[in-house]
């Protein structure tokens, strides 16, 4: 190997994260050529895992290696959230343990390389295309060992978290949770509300924290949310919510509550 491949190669190793992947552009922005790149993966240094994609030997490759890859070297749009985002930070304890599926949020049309999607990441990965809140609001980057990854705010968690509901997170698991995010920035979390455009999301939010007395609560402009008009049915043969104008499941109405 020439003296100038050597230098290249030295500085692979020293800018290469741990446990992240490389892609092929990022190795050509190094100045790594296809060729070398082949030989590379001939010596052993890097170790192909689908197209356009290599790890070091002898790491072991996780989703959150492979989603810090899309987002700094491919700059995807994509990032952590919902209840894969409170788990990820701990929110409240609340930790989903063993294999539970890991949600991604993009904007709509947001494509994953094959590579990716391909992989087996020992856990289910779902990829939600939205549009329902701004991709600008309520993100921040996340230290994760050696790198860092965005990852949705708690305030915008939780309402992800509603989106999935009912038929991808449970309704009740979401009220749990709620009454225990004591400390959720009013301010965030109108400008969330403001900007979100299911009407769904934004009623469920206000009755789980309405029931919760949380305190930011008493912070909130409610006359600059549009809450919509008329009915909205979440689950069959449920309770109806008056104030919100929602059919919940039975379980999250008390008696006290304005209900049919």
């Amino acid at each position: 190997m020439s003296k100038q491949n050597e230098t290249k190669l030295q500085k692979m190793l020293l800018n290469w994260v741990p446990q992240t992947v490389g892609t092929s552009s990022w190795l050509s922005s190094l100045g790594i050529s296809p060729q070398l790149v082949k030989r590379y993966v001939e010596s052993g240094w890097i170790e192909p895992i689908g197209q356009g994609a290599f790890k070091r030997p002898h790491e072991t490759l996780e989703w959150q290696g492979a989603l810090s890859t899309l987002q700094s070297q491919m700059e995807i749009p994509v990032y952590l959230g919902g209840p894969s985002a409170l788990a990820f930070q701990s929110s409240m304890h609340y930790i989903r343990m063993g294999k539970e599926t890991v949600f991604l949020f993009s904007p709509l049309k947001t494509q994953l390389p094959k590579w990716f999607i391909q992989y087996d990441w020992a856990r289910p990965i779902v990829h939600v295309k939205t549009s329902f809140l701004p991709s600008s609001l309520g993100k921040k980057l996340y230290p994760y060992g050696s790198m860092k990854i965005w990852v949705s705010t708690v305030e915008r968690a939780i309402l992800e978290c509603l989106y999935l509901a009912p038929k991808q997170f449970d309704l009740v698991e979401c009220y749990q949770i709620i009454e225990n995010l004591l400390g959720l920035r009013p301010q965030l979390i109108q400008e969330l509300l403001e900007s979100c455009s299911s009407i769904k999301v934004k009623r469920l939010f206000l009755f789980m924290a309405d029931k919760a007395a949380l305190p930011m609560m008493t912070h909130l402009k409610l006359e600059s949310i549009d809450l919509g008009t008329g009915d909205r049915s979440i689950v069959n043969h449920g309770q109806y919510d008056g104030k919100y104008k929602l059919i919940l499941p039975k379980e999250l109405l008390n008696d006290d509550r304005t209900s049919l």
